[in-house]
């Protein structure tokens, strides 16, 4: 499942990760909640998130689907980092963390360690 504010970055994201074998983009959102609503309804292996989304704040979003899907790991793909950011998204039950830019080969790194219940930190 993909979460971001921005079209073309999902649109980019989605070719991305389905040009790989076996992957598939289950569902898009534009924002938190709708990355809820998804999440809920689908229970996607994987989550790919912006952190920063209209309609709802990347923690509560992240702790949201984690209450809707518990078993959905939950990547953040996003442009804004700091130590605290990734300590906060951490505890909030992310397992990826990875830099948009530049960010394509470590997403795909990404998802393959989350696909493995491993973490993956690209920061």
């Amino acid at each position: 499942m993909l979460g971001d504010d921005h079209g073309a970055v999902r649109r980019g994201v989605r070719e991305l990760l389905e040009d790989r074998e076996g992957w598939r983009v289950c569902g898009e959102a534009a924002n938190g909640s709708q990355a809820v609503e998804i999440a809920a309804r689908l229970k996607p292996n994987i989550a790919v998130l912006d952190l920063l989304m209209p309609a709802m704040n990347g923690m509560d979003t992240i702790r949201r689907i984690r209450k809707v899907s518990p078993d959905t790991e939950i990547l953040i793909y996003t442009m804004h980092t700091s130590e605290q950011l990734v300590r906060d998204a951490i505890r909030a039950g992310v397992r990826g963390f990875v830099l948009k830019f530049p960010g394509a080969r470590h997403l795909r790194r990404a998802v393959e360690a989350l696909a493995n219940h491993k973490s993956y930190l690209f920061i």
